[in-house]
């Protein structure tokens, strides 16, 4: 295809077909379509290759995002692949859930006016094509070592870690406390925003490169962080954060108010019928529902419970709809499908007596800012109100939870329960030469580009 530096300009930003709304709330399938090789390519197009590309800059992992783009418009679909593959272990997953538009579309010179870039649905294409019409990462030239490294945890840093690994030829294992790889990107992120056999392509994908998976093994109970340190030349620590954070008002222990994490995973559970884990399933069919929290997690929750056929799905956030952390596109998912949001209100108490029957609210204002320049909600005197319903899931975010026998190994960790890790000589080293560590369990709850980044850097240490 011929340069043409005004395409732009000729050609609006056009988004993979959406599933219609009707449709898309009976099901768990992925909601955005697939570009074809034409639409791929117009709309890589589009992009005018600036001098100083922002949205490479804004990228966590720094992806080559123009330099694809362009082989994408010349229908070179192999060698963009192979582009996308240097610089992210998983380009077809974080096309799919980064916050472009926070991150690289949000950068993009085009978005003042003209429309960004189509960034992501083009990563997600790129892999998703590449890999059905044949194309594997190529692993031919690597030389094998004699070292030998484990994994703990097969969530996206721990995956990212192990495909570095054997990038450079180390012999590599991964453990996991769960019967599939993926973590939170298996068992807590929707398939309505990932569906499952995208990460199961994943993991097939690094066994067929020598990736070996010991699945249903909960390293400090069913095996011992000791023999993990006689057997290695390294450990990477990859373990995510798990401990829901609270609240900190009355009603939260009442029947019928859930945390976020159990909820989903109950329904990943259920959606890929793992055995003996469909009776903790937890239905919102028929509740009226209200979700606290305004991330992607919240989201999650809201357009779930709006698949289980809730009667009713209230989402409140105690700042207005511009400070939201989760990404814009999701939270325009959520109302489309149903979900009616209550910006600038702060609960105050759960309420009920043997079980929920409402939240007892008040309205905020944004006055001062924290210290990392957020607009801070304060309350409004005298604008307490309720809001009935009978279901409360709350989703406020995650902390990390450290191992017991972190200490015993001189793991150390901060008081909110981060591991502590060095930046010399090595970086996302521990206090133990042999551990390493990284994602959100070294920087808090984050994204999952950063946790790929972390784990990538981490095996290169």
């Amino acid at each position: 295809m011929a340069d043409n530096n005004f395409q732009f300009l000729e050609l609006p930003r056009q988004n993979p077909v959406k599933t219609e709304v009707v449709i898309r709330r009976r099901n768990y399938n992925e909601i955005y379509g697939q570009y074809d090789p034409e639409q791929a390519g117009r709309q890589a197009g589009r992009c005018i290759d600036c001098g100083n590309p922002y949205c490479e800059w804004k990228c966590p992992v720094h992806n080559y995002i123009p330099n694809w783009l362009k082989l994408v418009r010349d229908n070179k679909l192999f060698a963009a692949a192979e582009l996308c593959h240097q610089t992210n272990s998983m380009p077809e997953i974080c096309g799919r859930i980064c916050p472009q538009d926070r991150l690289c579309e949000g950068s993009c010179t085009l978005n003042d006016g003209f429309g960004a870039i189509t960034i992501g649905s083009i990563e997600k294409y790129i892999t998703d094509k590449a890999l059905d019409a044949g194309w594997r990462p190529d692993f031919s030239a690597v030389t094998e070592s004699d070292k030998k490294a484990a994994v703990v945890g097969a969530g996206p840093a721990g995956l990212a870690c192990a495909n570095i690994l054997r990038r450079h030829g180390v012999q590599t294992t991964v453990y996991d406390c769960y019967p599939e790889v993926g973590g939170l990107l298996t068992f807590g992120i929707p398939p309505f925003k990932l569906e499952k056999r995208i990460v199961l392509r994943r993991r097939a994908l690094l066994e067929e490169a020598g990736v070996r998976f010991q699945l249903n093994c909960s390293v400090g109970e069913d095996l011992g962080m000791r023999e993990l340190i006689d057997e290695y030349d390294a450990i990477f620590l990859g373990m995510g954060t798990y401990t829901e954070m609270q609240g900190g008002f009355p009603g939260e222990d009442l029947p019928g108010v859930y945390q976020a994490l159990p909820f989903l995973i109950s329904n990943i559970h259920r959606q890929m019928e793992f055995s003996g884990r469909r009776r903790d399933f937890i239905s919102m069919r028929e509740r009226r529902v209200i979700v606290l929290g305004g991330g992607d997690t919240a989201m999650d929750c809201s357009r779930t419970a709006i698949r289980q056929q809730a009667s009713s799905v209230h989402c409140a956030y105690r700042r207005d709809e511009e400070n939201m952390p989760g990404s814009r596109r999701e939270v325009r998912n959520a109302k489309e499908e149903g979900v009616h949001f209550h910006f600038n209100v702060q609960p105050l108490e759960i309420l009920g007596d043997q079980k929920v029957e409402g939240v007892r609210f008040i309205k905020t204002r944004l006055k001062k800012t924290d210290r990392r320049g957020r607009q801070m909600p304060e309350p409004v005197p005298g604008s307490e109100f309720v809001m009935e319903g009978n279901c409360v899931i709350i989703a406020f975010g995650f902390r990390p939870n450290p191992a017991k026998w972190f200490s015993d190994f001189n793991v150390k960790t901060d008081r909110q329960g981060k591991v502590l890790v060095n930046r010399k000589p090595y970086a996302f080293q521990t206090d133990n030469p042999k551990v390493f560590a990284g994602g959100d369990m070294v920087r808090g709850s984050d994204l999952v580009v950063t946790a790929v980044d972390e784990g990538q850097r981490a095996a290169a240490s």
